[in-house]
């Protein structure tokens, strides 16, 4: 790569450099990826799929679009195998991605995001923007039909370069697994309508900016603050003590009430109370009747007559 070409004053550029001296020093089996030879803020990669997951065996191409003030602002991510998990020629959503810019952090590169998303392969989408949630015999079907070339896509030294990338990852590829049905090796149906021309997305590819060869864009003095992470683990016993004053344990009251029999005796006892209830008032009446009859002298008379 003729590094004469670029600005080297400017610091996004002195970043990536080293990345590709990096990546091409230490290389992986399980991804690849190298930026293109006319704009080094645009990279090809390939990722392999996680082993014990229904993407094993399979090789995923994509692209990933570098900003301008990298590494102080995230990548922005885009598959172009169909894989079954995210959406192709569409920029995903996750957390190392230009979706969520509070999440990245500058110390994070190219191959801690290729890491990252093959950690992501096989989680559930829940949503999330680019996201798709085929079943798991379509997608070893697209896990198996992915090692067969690499899509087609963008100028012809994109393809080239991808090209490059999948007969490398070809090489490192394990066998694929042996499926339990021939249910399995069908070709799923184009659900993401994998026939239409990709043209349309070359041409805009042909757009992106390329800043290494820009004027050196004003960083400054950058102050990266850390998000603090949310608990992830509640403490059990906690948990258990909220459980238990939401939800009554077996055999407490609300279900003694509920048992038939004491139903029947709660009944009863109530019965007694209310006639007893009545006896006591009738006689305090009778107490002041009397009471009243004495009082105003009726009560004397009454005894004279007796």
């Amino acid at each position: 790569m003729a590094e004469d070409k670029y600005n080297l004053k400017n610091p996004a550029v002195k970043r990536i450099l080293q990345e590709v001296k990096e990546m091409q020093s230490n290389p992986s089996d399980d991804f690849m990826s190298l930026p293109l030879e006319e704009n080094i803020f645009e990279w090809q990669f390939a990722i392999r799929g996680p082993c014990d997951t229904e993407f094993e065996g399979g090789i995923y191409h994509g692209r990933i679009q570098l900003p301008s003030e990298y590494p102080f602002k995230p990548p922005s991510f885009m598959l172009l195998t169909p894989n079954g998990r995210f959406e192709t020629q569409t920029k995903i959503c996750l957390s190392i991605s230009n979706h969520h810019p509070e999440h990245w952090q500058p110390s994070w590169s190219v191959r801690t995001a290729l890491v990252a998303l093959i950690a992501f392969m096989p989680t559930s989408p829940n949503g999330a923007l680019g996201s798709l949630d085929y079943k798991k015999e379509e997608r070893r079907a697209l896990a198996i039909k992915s090692r067969e070339a690499a899509p087609r896509f963008g100028t012809t030294e994109r393809q080239k370069l991808m090209d490059e990338i999948h007969e490398y990852m070809l090489s490192k590829a394990p066998p694929v697994p042996q499926q339990s049905s021939t249910k399995d090796s069908e070709e799923p149906t184009n659900r993401e309508g994998e026939d239409q021309s990709s043209s349309q997305e070359a041409a805009n590819a042909e757009q992106l900016p390329n800043p290494a060869v820009d004027e050196n864009p004003s960083i400054g003095n950058r102050i990266i603050e850390e998000v603090p992470e949310a608990p992830v683990n509640p403490n059990p016993e906690n948990a258990r003590a909220n459980a238990s004053r939401e939800f009554p344990a077996r055999g407490s009251t609300n279900q003694v009430l509920h048992n038939p029999e004491n139903m029947v005796q709660k009944s009863a006892d109530d019965r007694l109370f209310t006639w007893a209830a009545v006896g006591l008032t009738i006689a305090i009446m009778v107490l002041l009747l009397k009471k009243f009859l004495k009082s105003s002298g009726y009560g004397a008379v009454f005894m004279d007559e007796s």
